[in-house]
């Protein structure tokens, strides 16, 4: 069979099974008892093996295997589960992430499964107890020839996806089926039988195992505990019409029976179906119309399409360009004055923008998708530095354009990981300072207009500005006239750390100066503030989408220039005696504030006009204010940022151009840059 074409269907339901399967470990580490959260454990587990055997991945299904090995002694109450031993299976989960990983690459290189394979094997032969020998309970109603049979042995799990049954009018049978001696091909014929009560209720349990009869290591009889509505003369009649069936026995349970026949440990099973079952008793029990209703709102909420990204890219860049060309339309109309023309450039202006929001909506991503991986990673920080750390994460529902979801990653794992090695104490200096032994780490989310703020918060010693100011002055950086703020940014300079010693967590220098570059190349801002020994909160400010953004025109000489909306908190109009000077710096006075000046002609070395009336756009990047001196303004406009393209890449001063209605190339001004 050619796989080929299922390959990228296969590598992003293993990326999100495995996340799946992170987190629920993560949390049968908190809660060892959950044995709901163990079946979801097991299940997910289960499809990754069954998805990578049918691909032909045959390392990723061994080391499945062996995972599931142990995930069942867990499952039997043989194994405690302990820190050691969820350290284990999340190095197994991470095995598998480097190989799907080299298989979206399409490494060929072999990942070494070997040392994975023998500590799992170690925990399900060191830790398990002996496997208990079942016990058969005979059976009132089973007939002298058959009392030998071993009656299917059911966990608290199992009766409870019955009872539930029950409740709703189900019935449970235990089924005992016999294959005709001649039956050439079983697994087929069993997989007929299954698939035939299937459609009409649940099979809870099998003796042989699903595994066993899809390799057919199993004689010609099955025993099944099975739930359904119809009764057990049209289950007889249903199975009995399978050609090669030439025995069937049915028994209904009632609830003393099931009881009876519980054991701390499941039959060795490997049903696919079990975590969900008690949500999947479908919806047979309901009246028709809740049915309908069930079944038309389950159709909703599962009716998505995945799309290739470069599409959507594709998508966007038309739509830039439709807003183009609308704007260019709208000129000609103001220019002619028709109103045929203007009622219908209002209509298409409208459209647009729907279209527009649309597509935006379309590429944004919940930052969920990011934070999720978090978890992990202080779980495993804490382990390696041996602090108490607990992560709270608020806001992941706030969505950002997956350009941005990314890029983001990456700064936001060198804040998270410099929080839990400078930042929160050890548990006896947390003590002795009177503070909750659990250092907390704060991941919060939130919009606020039209960018999204990124909050990574500790409660831990805080940033020192000693410290800071000391290095500073040993790598040769003045901190004269420097207020507390300035100095705790140095942080950001490239190479900066206060951290004397390295290690594999930080304290080499390029944490920082990464997080800094990488969140400007964003279009966004990075602001730290401190306080000692009450923590240290960094607030990134990122736009919501890097393509379409209301923008003010003004002009800088005999340039046209655009400034972000989302920066800008007014504009004032410039008069001389506005202008103050303090440590040879221009400042104005406004609202009783202090703000620093920037002319912006001088920054950028272009010759002033000194015709008309100059204004000064007030913006606000993270916790800086700033007035920037221009020529004239030309309103407010939409535009579409286009990249610069490698030649002019390096100009700082710039995020972008874009083109106005007239054709004329515009400049965008790089606000966190000029500041």
């Amino acid at each position: 069979m050619d796989t080929s074409q299922y390959l990228s269907m296969f590598l992003e339901e293993s990326m999100d099974n495995l996340q799946s399967l992170n987190e629920s470990l993560l949390q049968l580490e908190q809660e060892p008892d959950n044995i709901d959260k163990l079946n979801e454990i097991f299940r997910v587990a289960h499809t990754i093996k069954g998805m990578a055997a049918t691909m032909g991945f045959n390392a990723m299904a061994e080391l499945t295997h062996k995972m599931e090995d142990v995930l069942s002694k867990f499952r039997n109450g043989e194994i405690k589960v302990t820190q050691k031993v969820v350290t284990v299976l999340f190095e197994c989960l991470d095995t598998l992430e480097v190989m799907v990983n080299n298989i979206t690459e399409g490494s060929s290189e072999q990942v070494a499964i070997e040392g994975i394979i023998n500590s799992l094997e170690s925990l399900s032969k060191g830790e398990a107890a002996e496997e208990p020998v079942m016990q058969s309970i005979p059976n009132k109603e089973i007939s002298k020839e058959e009392s030998n049979k071993p009656s299917i042995q059911l966990n608290e799990y199992d009766i409870n996806i019955v009872k539930q049954a029950s409740y709703k009018g189900f019935n449970a049978y235990e089924i005992e089926i016999n294959l005709s001696k001649n039956t050439l091909l079983k697994s087929a014929r069993a997989f007929l039988i299954f698939k035939s009560l299937e459609d009409s209720g649940e099979i809870i349990k099998s003796i042989p195992s699903a595994e066993d009869i899809e390799s057919e290591n199993f004689e010609f009889e099955m025993s099944l505990i099975y739930v359904s509505n119809k009764n057990s003369d049209e289950i007889y009649e249903n199975l009995i019409g399978i050609s090669e069936v030439e025995k069937v026995e049915i028994k209904q349970l009632n609830s003393m029976e099931m009881q009876g026949r519980t054991v701390e440990q499941p039959v060795s099973d490997k049903i696919v179906n079990t975590a969900a079952k008690s949500k999947e008793i479908t919806a047979k029990e309901q009246s028709p119309k809740e049915v309908q209703k069930e079944n038309a709102a389950h159709k909703k909420a599962h009716q998505s399409v995945r799309v290739d990204l470069e599409r959507l890219d594709n998508f966007m860049n038309m739509v830039s360009e439709l807003v183009i060309h609308r704007t260019r339309l709208e000129q000609i109309g103001s220019t002619l004055r028709m109103a045929e023309l203007n009622e219908t450039l209002e209509q298409v202006a409208r459209t647009t923008s729907d279209l527009q929001d649309l597509v935006m909506k379309i590429r944004m991503m919940p930052l969920d998708v990011v934070f999720n991986r978090f978890p992990r990673m202080v779980r495993d920080l804490s382990v390696e530095l041996k602090k108490d750390i607990e992560l709270i994460v608020q806001g992941q529902e706030t969505e950002l354009d997956r350009t941005v979801i990314d890029e983001i990653g990456e700064p936001l794992i060198h804040l998270i990981r410099n929080a839990a090695d400078h930042g929160i104490e050890g548990r006896e200096e947390r003590i002795q300072k009177g503070k909750d032994p659990v250092g907390k780490i704060k991941l919060i989310a939130y919009q606020e207009g039209t960018k999204a703020v990124i909050k990574v918060e500790d409660d831990g010693k805080g940033l020192d500005v000693e410290k800071i100011k000391a290095k500073a002055e040993r790598i040769g950086i003045s901190t004269e006239g420097m207020s507390d703020s300035d100095i705790r940014n140095l942080i950001f300079v490239q190479g900066f750390s206060t951290n004397e010693v390295v290690t594999d967590i930080s304290g080499r220098g390029v944490g920082m100066d990464v997080v800094k570059t990488k969140i400007s190349a964003l279009g966004g801002t990075v602001d730290v503030i401190s306080e000692i020994d009450k923590g240290t909160s960094f607030i990134i400010r990122l736009p919501l989408t890097l393509q379409i953004i209301q923008a003010l025109l003004v002009k800088v000489g005999s340039e046209t220039m655009a400034i972000s909306l989302g920066y800008i908190d007014r504009v004032i109009d410039y008069k001389d005696d506005l202008v103050k000077k303090t440590n040879n710096k221009e400042v104005i006075i406004y609202n009783g504030n202090v703000i620093p000046l920037i002319r912006v002609n001088k920054k950028l070395e272009i010759e002033t006009s000194e015709n008309g009336k100059n204004y000064i756009v007030i913006v606000k990047v993270g916790e800086k204010v700033v007035g920037l001196l221009v020529d004239s303004l030309f309103g407010q406009k939409e535009i579409v940022i286009k990249p610069l393209g490698k030649t002019l890449q390096g100009l700082k001063e710039y995020i972008g151009a874009t083109i106005l209605g007239d054709g004329l190339v515009t400049l965008i001004l790089d606000v966190a840059a000029l500041i």
